[in-house]
């Protein structure tokens, strides 16, 4: 049963990396290269959505880290799970105290009713982002070394 907790910890927490890396790497570079105002609703679009399934991702990750760490306590890597633990919970802090309030903003926003400065709030949330992007990376890194 434990080793099943270690292999869906990793699998989720490793996904949402995928997913992230995506968005940062990916999406914003497909979005921005979009004509007119295309690529600022396709934001605003991709706002909505991944603002309504990210959330839960983050804390379901941290908290199956958090039963990994209390249920393999004794076990060899439970500091690498701790480790990783704490990583997360900086990624939902970054994600709540830096991203969410751009986020909130940018997801109600047409091309009739976003402010002037619009991509410069882009711009600091993919900037944010790619921070966030190298710490769940390195969370998921140091679950993937406890494994072994």
């Amino acid at each position: 049963m434990f080793s099943a907790l270690e292999v869906v910890t990793t699998v989720v927490v490793g996904v949402m990396v995928g997913v992230e890396f995506s968005v940062g790497f990916v999406m914003n570079r497909i979005l921005n290269a979009l004509p007119e105002d295309s690529g600022q609703l396709g934001h605003a679009r991709g706002g909505r959505m991944l603002g309504a399934v990210m959330p839960v991702w983050y804390i379901g990750s941290l908290v199956l880290v958090g039963i990994w760490a209390i249920a393999g306590w004794h076990h060899h890597g439970t500091g690498l799970v701790v480790t990783a633990g704490a990583l997360l919970a900086l990624s939902v802090v970054m994600s709540l105290l830096l991203l969410v309030p751009i986020n909130n903003r940018n997801k109600t926003w047409t091309p009739d009713n976003r402010p002037a400065d619009w991509k410069q709030q882009m711009n600091r949330w993919e900037r944010w982002h790619y921070v966030r992007v190298a710490v769940i990376i390195a969370a998921f890194a140091v679950l993937v070394a406890a494994l072994t």
